[in-house]
């Protein structure tokens, strides 16, 4: 991860080695902040491109700190629906 920009209310970030998975999910999750303005995400190019992550709210940095706790999360969630999915057809 680099930081690209970083002020009071924005914070622009390049997430190496991600997709639009990743980058989808977290501004979608952002998006569900109050306290975010504006949340996007660019891949410049399509084959090479790093995707940058943008974020304009009262507090840039705790948003998407709060954001990825969220993200994780629901991912623990949704792996323990698979795990006692998997339980059940055992019995």
């Amino acid at each position: 991860m680099k930081v690209l920009k970083d002020t009071k209310k924005e914070l622009e970030i390049e997430i190496t080695g991600e997709t639009h998975s990743l980058c989808n999910t977290l501004r979608k999750t952002l998006m569900e902040d109050e306290d975010v303005e504006a949340a996007a995400y660019v891949i410049e190019h399509p084959i090479i491109g790093e995707p940058k992550l943008y974020v304009k709210a009262k507090n840039p940095k705790k948003s998407l700190k709060q954001a990825a706790e969220t993200v994780k999360s629901r991912c623990n969630e949704f792996k323990d629906l698979i795990d006692s999915s998997e339980d059940e057809k055992k019995k």
